[in-house]
């Protein structure tokens, strides 16, 4: 806010005899006011759509070349209420792994008016119960709900109408500290922050901090153009530097989200590759720049519709493709079901072509999402595990077997008893004896002796290999 009105105050002192400048120096001023009021609209607004989320559960830590690791940990972030029945989107890193959700929510709807002495109504809390809906890791966006009677709903914005000096607000509870409120402008739009990374951000210099993770945010009309995920920083504060996931990515992952409980991920099935210069002369292309499709995948979408290897990919759905990772990102912004309209050139010719995105399908690492300390915990190996059943089981890729116990992570808190165990990792067998739960593996186990030397039967990246381990003396 001070870089605004500094210029206005050094204006008007050095244009006092300047008529037609003071006018509109007079003008800029009266806006602030404006301005002002618009702000402090937008805060008691958001004070009956903004929640704090209090997480308890297990969340990833770094121990050397362990993959895979989690442990107990509480945290808090924000989130905001996109439907009266309670249905709120926050961040997927707030909630993962969570065993227990709860949100501070307001006992009113949104305040109007001030109090007798002037001041804002004080807001009344109340923290209830949430469950997780559906969690994209990939977006980083996750959905809770939860059961608290009408509650007050933001309008998601569209995020494609942003532009570059735009004012925004984030809201959310950095450090812990719950609604709290900051202002700056849009500093960049699509901001890819990984070279092969179709997932963009919005760039801000609203401050956003730990905490304002899964927060709004807003446009000056009230309307969610993002939520607020990460910060780029070298003292562990905001330095200006903060990405929100747009709302034009948010509506789409947020209404999957709420009706499958996942994302169903588009792909056509293409290999892009930027044209260089190397490629452009060897090829013979008339231009050292955009995109050239490597690749087409035989019986995928692409083929289907008769895209060929070597074809130049110069737009899609009307917007220019300047390299691999703009044809990926169009890709992206894209669910199963949808189509593309993409002018290619091919020897020269140009054609447009109409490619059906498919589902994609490949192996996710969500199993960690799906477990709980108390009921997965095998101590005895130091692993968290589920059973093969109808959730986990398309998880995975074709199996040896189907009954059998996956590892969905390794326990921090027992790694000196992991035998070598993996995320992914299948286990049949304990010694010879067959274990299709998780039940029965901890059964098994607790039939060994002390110190007793026995062989996991593991399926790994579908082979079958032997893990041999000891038990515990005690």
């Amino acid at each position: 806010m001070l870089r605004t009105i500094v210029p206005f105050i050094a204006i008007a002192l050095l244009t006092a005899n300047a008529p037609a400048q003071s006018r509109a120096t007079a003008s800029g001023a009266a806006d602030l006011p404006a301005l002002s009021h618009t702000l402090e609209a937008l805060a008691l607004r958001a004070n009956a759509s903004v929640v704090q989320i209090f997480v308890r559960g297990l969340g990833p830590v770094s121990e050397g070349d362990v993959a895979g690791l989690l442990a107990p940990e509480s945290a808090t972030g924000s989130g905001v209420i996109l439907d009266p029945d309670g249905y709120i989107v926050t961040n997927a890193h707030v909630v993962r792994g969570a065993h227990t959700i709860r949100v501070s929510l307001p006992v009113t709807p949104a305040p109007e008016g001030t109090s007798a002495g002037g001041r804002p109504p004080r807001r009344r809390e109340r923290t209830v119960p949430a469950t997780l809906v559906g969690l994209d890791r990939e977006s980083d966006l996750a959905v809770i709900k939860v059961e608290a009677g009408k509650l007050t709903p933001f309008e998601l914005g569209d995020s494609n109408k942003l532009h570059q000096g735009q004012f925004v607000v984030a809201m959310g509870s950095p450090l812990g500290l719950q609604n709290s409120m900051s202002f700056g402008i849009v500093s960049a739009l699509r901001r890819h922050l990984k070279a092969e990374d179709p997932m963009y951000y919005i760039q801000t210099d609203a401050s956003i901090n730990p905490g304002n993770s899964g927060g709004p945010l807003l446009d000056l009309e009230g309307r969610v153009v993002g939520i607020n995920t990460m910060i780029i920083t070298q003292s562990g504060g905001s330095e200006g530097i903060g990405f929100a996931i747009p709302s034009s990515l948010v509506d789409k992952i947020y209404h999957e989200l709420r009706k499958f409980g996942h994302v169903h991920r588009g792909s056509i099935g293409v290999i892009p590759q930027t044209i260089d210069e190397g490629i452009a002369a060897g090829l013979g292309l008339k231009q050292d720049w955009g995109v050239i499709l490597s690749d087409v995948r035989p019986d995928s979408a692409a083929a289907a519709a008769g895209l060929q290897p070597g074809d130049v990919v110069v737009s899609v759905d009307g917007e220019e493709i300047r390299n691999a990772r703009d044809l990926s990102s169009a890709i992206f912004r894209h669910a199963a079901g949808e189509r593309l309209q993409m002018e290619v050139q091919r020897e020269g010719v140009s054609q447009t072509i109409t490619v059906a995105v498919m589902d994609r399908h490949e192996q996710s690492d969500q199993l960690s999402d799906l477990v709980t300390r108390e009921a997965n915990l095998v101590r005895k190996l130091g692993v968290l595990a589920l059973t093969l059943d109808e959730k986990v089981t398309p998880i995975l890729p074709s199996l040896r077997k189907l009954e059998g116990v996956v590892v969905a992570a390794a326990d921090a808190a027992y790694l000196a008893h992991n035998p070598g165990l993996q995320p992914g990792d299948v286990i049949y067998a304990v010694n010879r004896t067959k274990v299709a739960s998780v039940d029965e593996l901890k059964t098994a186990l607790a039939a060994l002796k002390p110190a007793q030397p026995s062989v996991l039967q593991v399926e790994r990246l579908g082979q079958l290999i032997y893990v041999s381990f000891q038990t515990d003396e005690d």
